[in-house]
């Protein structure tokens, strides 16, 4: 723990749309501002207060290439004095952004730093950042796999599944609960004090954004689901126990968290919402690939001299069933407490978002439910496991 302590001040995400959806025809760099200026906004701060903001982004091409983060700052009419920088840590790149600029304030580089994260998977899809044309080479060479197998987090998942003793009914289970707990949360508006609502465009003509809009409020994944329709889907891979409906949902999304020290909390006469306790990053197998919340959070658990017991709100990335269930097996939580308002399954994983958006969650959930520590948590491309512990004070 660092002896500068470093606290979040404010923490808002925007509606998740599904792919497609209700964001689909919105730019990257607007919908990422718009969540920076208005956890500056909430706030009550000057902007030009932010030493440094740290943004996530996958897809880094196109409306997402040129450093997302910084055209994002700028577009929203933000001061041109503050930096910013976009990291890529795959899945995890807004949660290992926010780390970073956890990082930047509390070895006292910087005493305000925003952490934040972006993707439009409806136009920036998965993949699109390895062109065929022009051939400009592939991630992974031969030498690599003179090291490791190459696999897809598909394959990954599957694999985890067959280690842990992980069935067709276990993930089944778990896709259903992931979204009776997201319809209970919309159902009691839990979402109500992180929720930016979006003014997006309806939709495209002569292949550009309308200029009607549509005002967007509520995330879009959510979808009645019983046992048996989970049981008829196809599963992703021949033989395996993940199917759509097991697996995070391809979407668009942004959030953003307002962090400082504790003094210049004071200083400004800010509440604060939590305080920024641990962070870690870890490498894991990348042949399983999805296996890092587990020595994720058993490294911030030694390294804090905490128990499972003592974490009152778990945010697990959902990436697919398999990885929570086998981060269950290991870790052996109170179900209760881990995801409690439904996760990717059911709301949507924009990837280069969704570490910031599980923070935000965690957040707020602390609050909502007046209790005292949070982990988040995620699996990460390339066998990396993002980590982050909060306490509320």
């Amino acid at each position: 723990m660092s002896e500068r302590e470093v606290v979040i001040v404010e923490a808002v995400r925007t509606p998740l749309g599904r792919r497609n959806g209700a964001l689909a025809a919105m730019h990257s760099i607007d919908l990422l501002g718009l969540v920076q200026a208005e956890a500056i906004k909430r706030a009550g701060i000057d902007a030009k207060q932010v030493g440094q903001v740290v943004g996530g982004c996958v897809g880094q091409v196109g409306m997402q290439t040129m450093n997302v983060t910084r055209n994002a700052w700028l577009t929203a009419g933000l001061p041109l004095e503050v930096p910013a920088t976009t990291v890529d840590t795959q899945c995890g790149s807004s949660q290992q952004a926010t780390n970073l600029a956890y990082a930047l304030i509390a070895s006292g580089v910087v005493d305000v730093a925003m952490g934040c994260g972006v993707e439009m998977m409806s136009r920036v899809p998965m993949g699109a950042t390895v062109p065929k044309d022009p051939e400009v080479g592939k991630p992974i060479n031969a030498n690599y796999w003179n090291n490791y197998e190459m696999t897809s987090q598909f394959d990954g998942a599957e694999r985890i599944a067959k280690q842990w003793d992980i069935t067709r009914a276990d993930t089944d289970a778990f896709g259903k609960l992931s979204q009776d707990r997201g319809a209970t949360a919309w159902a009691e508006d839990r979402f109500a004090s992180q929720i930016l609502p979006i003014d997006a465009p309806v939709g495209f003509e002569d292949g550009k954004p309308t200029k009607e809009t549509q005002r967007v409020d509520r995330d879009g994944g959510l979808r009645k689901t019983t046992l048996e329709a989970l049981a008829g889907l196809r599963t992703n891979m021949p033989d395996g126990v993940h199917t759509a409906g097991t697996s995070s949902q391809i979407c668009d999304g942004a959030a953003a968290v307002l962090m400082m020290t504790r003094e210049k909390a004071k200083e400004l006469g800010l509440t604060v919402r939590a305080t920024l306790v641990d962070s870690c990053l870890v490498g894991s197998d990348p042949v399983l690939m999805l296996t890092g919340p587990i020595g994720a959070t058993q490294k911030l658990l030694s390294n804090n001299s905490l128990q499972m017991s003592d974490i009152d709100v778990t945010e697990i990335n959902e990436a697919f069933a398999s990885v929570v269930l086998a981060w269950e097996k290991e870790l052996k939580p109170n179900m209760e407490t881990v995801n409690p308002n439904g996760g990717a399954i059911a709301l949507g994983h924009p990837l280069g978002g969704t570490g910031a958006i599980l923070l935000t969650k965690a957040v707020h959930e602390l609050e909502r439910a007046d209790k005292e520590h949070a982990i988040v948590t995620m699996c990460c491309g390339g066998g990396i496991g993002t980590g982050t512990l909060l306490r509320r004070s």
